[in-house]
């Protein structure tokens, strides 16, 4: 199927399982999908090497607007950061370094080959409340 003929929940859905598959094969471990808190929703939760990593993926079909990784706006970056803490008061977690990746998935003209590229530590949560 083309992406083309994907609407925008299929295609995020479509883009979220393929970072899935694209972390693991980086060594991730995948701890929690789509955690929804008071602030927001965060894509992936996961653990790589001794980091829990708070993933957004974005998916785009073209580049009309930008590159995917640019989507994540300061709004979403704070949304993000909200949702994350929220994360780890939740489970108690403690002690622990975190950081926040970007997942860019670019489908080009059809859903063969699409352009994957993770963006560790996009962004950190120091001055974003300023």
């Amino acid at each position: 199927m083309k992406n083309n003929q994907l609407n925008p929940v299929e295609l995020c859905i479509k883009g979220e399982n393929l970072a899935v598959k694209f972390l693991k094969k980086r060594g991730y471990k995948i701890l929690k999908r789509n955690y929804a808190g008071k602030s927001g929703e965060i894509d992936i939760v996961a653990y790589d090497k001794g980091t829990i990593s708070f993933v957004e993926v974005k998916t785009r079909q073209s580049e009309n607007y930008g590159p995917p990784e640019l989507a994540v706006t300061r709004e979403k970056r704070k949304r993000i950061i909200r949702t994350a803490l929220n994360y780890l008061a939740t489970n108690h977690i403690d002690g622990i370094d975190y950081r926040f990746d970007v997942v860019s998935i670019l489908f080009k003209d059809d859903d063969t080959n699409p352009n994957i590229e993770l963006f560790k530590d996009a962004f950190t949560a120091d001055g974003v409340f300023n």
